[in-house]
């Protein structure tokens, strides 16, 4: 029983830094962005804020993506388990 609960750990563990890792990469691409076109003043705070609204967003979706991939991919075993 103690086993389900560290891999449940481990997992949450991944996810998280899965999660985290996408919305810095996302704020990192989304600094290229010219924001010029949407703000007046993009260095302003409510433009940042944007900026990073976006971010966790973006990062939400590609991070949502990838660890459902994850997880399809790692359950595809149990297909050829033999019982």
């Amino acid at each position: 029983m103690d086993s389900i609960y560290y891999s449940m750990g481990w997992d949450s563990m991944f996810s998280i830094f899965i999660t985290l890792g996408f919305i810095a990469v996302a704020w990192v691409v989304l600094q290229e962005v010219k924001w010029e076109q949407f703000f007046r003043n993009p260095r302003s705070p409510r433009a940042r804020l944007a900026q990073l609204i976006a971010a966790i967003i973006i990062g939400r979706l590609l991070a949502g993506f990838v660890l459902d991939y994850w997880n399809w991919a790692s359950s595809l075993r149990h297909l050829f388990d033999s019982a």
